[in-house]
């Protein structure tokens, strides 16, 4: 079996130690709040690595809700046009209903990229990578 590579575990949410088994068990859109294993399926790697280890999650979730931002308000400038006093509400509107709407998205993928590319403790172990 080939090794999985890293872009493609980043994208599905899978482990980092063996890039197999999910780091959340559901949807990322449903009714239900979202939870994240506690360890893996795959190779048993405690995802918490330490406690409190998911509050840097929120530096990167604020750095996704940045971007998305500012790309949102580009798109609305480009498709309204110059902004005027009165389009505000516009904006406004499309910017908070974008960043409600990717909240889910920021959740799930500031804990997968904190894990993957800024956790020095978790590290590919190609053992794990067998079916």
């Amino acid at each position: 079996m080939s090794k999985t590579p890293k872009i493609k575990a980043v994208i599905e949410g899978k482990c980092p130690q063996c890039r197999r088994g999910k780091l959340f068990p559901g949807p990322m859109y449903s009714f239900r709040p979202q939870k994240m294993n506690e360890r893996c399926p795959h190779c048993n790697l405690r995802f918490e690595v330490e406690p409190g280890y998911f509050y840097a999650a929120m530096y990167v979730s604020y750095a996704l809700s940045t971007a998305e931002i500012i790309i949102i308000g580009i798109l609305t400038y480009l498709i309204h046009g110059q902004m005027e006093y009165e389009d505000l509400w516009l904006y406004f509107t499309t910017l908070i209903g974008g960043t409600l709407l990717l909240a889910p998205f920021n959740f799930r993928y500031s804990r997968v990229l904190l894990l993957h590319y800024l956790s020095p403790k978790v590290k590919y172990n190609p053992y794990y990578d067998k079916p």
